[in-house]
């Protein structure tokens, strides 16, 4: 009689799950709490030359997004952040810029620019814009005119080193193929100074022109209508310009040594005051010094600098081989959770287009797993604290593009990156299959539309190949299917805009030292909602206190679950949420 009445129970549960959300009252948000839209938001990252291509020269346009706009619309995002479309000589893909008022020809003009943000303010979605003012292109007008004499009124606007004081202080690259960020330029007898590649030449904001310039620039872009600003590298602008010697080894923690300098916060207000506090904006800075003290100097209302902490210490985590435990994941997103619970918001992401996709990373990209792993991250993703970045391609699944061979890469880190190693004696056999797992050309194949070739992408020769899954994993495939991760992905952005709980509840991490489950409940007011998440191929049990009596499901990438009174057993990368009595 027991076990019948425990099937029953279950069924109970199992029809309470809908494809759509519950739209149920919202909880009731404390007036204490400081509700903004760029904290309800979420954010649809569109790497623009892997989107869609429409004139065939291999390289997705603007005009590709516009003809895409009702697919974004479908999929319940708020707002997009698009990589870099400015004038590029294209040395990084675009975040080498030679002109910050001109679109790229081969992204299309500006008049397409103005359509697409017409279209996307159409359908209420907000625009980011990807802001790269570390650095320029050594193409800009700025730093020819700076190279050609030291006189020249442009020349402060970098970081110059007289040779005849001899050779700086070592200062180490990101992308440069022997690591030094210091060129020397024999046209002034003088070194630049470059943290990425060379053809990257650092800005100097030191000098108050150069912070002029980028606030002009931002006003230019705010007086258009775009609504946010991503600003690349920003954690890296303010320099000791002494350039001090620096202990051996800093490489190895770039970020404490070149992150938040001297005098960043100021820079940051005055950038507040002159920018942001005069459109209905907000900022992001990629990465966030340090520690947690540095995140909130960011992004804390009552600095008056940024309004979202982006951090990388998730993006940390599984850069093995050998893959990560799950408790170090749970760690992470844990104390940053926990760190900012109070006060400061967050950014969520697993995924952009400086890493791998998250299935092949965080997941299981085996194709018997493949689907129900990536629903299971993206329920991560979006039931969390913080405002979640939902990279183009993830919503359906798409894979790491298994590269074997240094001549398939385009990325310019990849290939600086295998010279050096090379250079240095490193195992290369052992470089190679760690690029193969991390290189950021993973996460930039082209968007996988339909089975037709090159996956729909274009009619030309794509400029990075298409995965060779593209026939099982596209949107025409995902979107006919109930049960696809697209579709998967469109619930939950569904359920999160239904239920701010989602947004503003309090996090509360259950069983940390489950080894295969992470769980987890939202609570805001009268509302909790358990998380219950498998991040392994196997079945896993959850044993849940008493106190948390489930009501209904909200969401679950399997047709069923097990429950025996309080214990849980989730299928391999099963992934719930469930109403629980509060």
């Amino acid at each position: 009689m027991k076990k019948l009445l425990l099937f029953i129970f279950v069924l109970f549960l199992l029809a309470s799950c809908k494809t759509e959300p519950k739209m149920e009252p919202q909880a009731q948000i404390p007036d204490t709490m400081d509700q903004k839209w760029w904290k309800e938001g979420i954010i649809y990252q569109i790497y623009p030359r892997s989107f869609k291509d429409t004139d065939g020269d291999g390289v997705g346009d603007i005009p590709g997004v516009i003809e895409k706009l009702d697919y974004i619309d479908s999929l319940g995002v708020t707002m997009v952040w698009m990589n870099p479309f400015f004038k590029s000589p294209n040395v990084d893909n675009g975040y080498d810029v030679s002109d910050y008022r001109v679109i790229q020809s081969e992204f299309g003009s500006m008049e397409d620019f103005d359509k697409l943000l017409a279209g996307l303010h159409a359908r209420d979605i907000k625009f980011v814009l990807d802001v790269v003012v570390n650095h320029s292109s050594d193409q800009h007008e700025w730093f020819q005119q700076a190279r050609s004499s030291r006189d020249n009124k442009y020349r402060d606007y970098y970081h110059w080193w007289p040779a005849e004081k001899g050779k700086p202080n070592n200062r180490y690259s990101l992308f440069d193929e022997k690591g030094e960020a210091w060129k020397y330029d024999s046209l002034t007898d003088a070194y630049y100074l470059h943290y990425f590649a060379q053809e990257q030449p650092d800005l100097n904001w030191e000098n108050p022109k150069v912070r002029q310039e980028v606030y002009d620039i931002m006003k230019f872009w705010a007086k258009k209508g775009v609504n946010g600003f991503r600003l690349d590298a920003f954690q890296y602008v303010s320099k000791d310009t002494i350039f001090p010697a620096l202990p051996e080894g800093y490489e190895k923690d770039v970020i404490k040594y070149y992150g938040m300098g001297p005098n960043l916060h100021e820079y940051l207000r005055e950038m507040n005051e002159e920018v942001l506090s005069k459109y209905d904006v907000f900022a992001v800075s990629e990465g966030v010094g340090s520690t947690f003290e540095d995140a909130h100097d960011l992004v804390d209302a009552d600095r008056a600098e940024l309004q979202l902490a982006y951090h990388f210490q998730g993006m940390d985590v599984g850069n093995s081989l050998e893959g990560y435990d799950l408790s170090e994941f749970k760690e992470v997103y844990s104390k940053w959770d926990s760190a900012f619970a109070k006060k400061g918001w967050l950014s969520i992401f697993l995924a952009n287009h400086d890493v791998p996709r998250m299935v092949s990373k965080f997941g299981d990209d085996r194709p018997e797993f493949r689907a129900a792993s990536a629903k299971m991250l993206n329920t991560f993703l979006l039931s969390m604290r913080g405002t979640p970045y939902c990279y183009y391609g993830d919503e359906l699944g798409m894979t790491n593009i298994d590269f074997q061979e240094i001549d398939q890469y385009q990325d310019i880190s990849a290939i600086n990156g295998y010279k050096k190693a090379k250079a240095e004696g490193k195992d290369m056999e052992q470089f190679m299959k760690e690029l193969n797992l991390l290189s950021r050309d993973n996460g930039r194949t082209p968007m996988q539309w339909d089975a037709s070739a090159h996956a729909g992408f274009t009619v030309g020769n794509p400029w990075l190949p298409v995965n060779e899954n593209y026939k099982e994993v596209n949107v025409t495939v995902e979107r006919d299917d109930p049960n696809s991760t697209l579709n998967h992905f469109m619930k939950m952005t569904a359920l999160r805009k239904a239920n701010k709980v989602l947004v503003y509840g309090d996090y509360t991490l259950i069983q940390a030292e489950n080894p295969t489950i992470y769980a987890y409940t939202r609570t805001l007011g009268d509302k909790k909602m358990l998380v219950l998440l498998n991040f392994s191929d196997g079945n896993s049990t959850i044993k849940l206190d008493a106190e948390l009596k489930m009501e209904g499901v909200h969401i679950n990438n399997y047709p069923d679950f097990q429950i025996n009174e309080n214990r849980v057993e989730l299928k391999p990368y099963q992934a719930m949420i469930v109403e629980v009595e509060n």
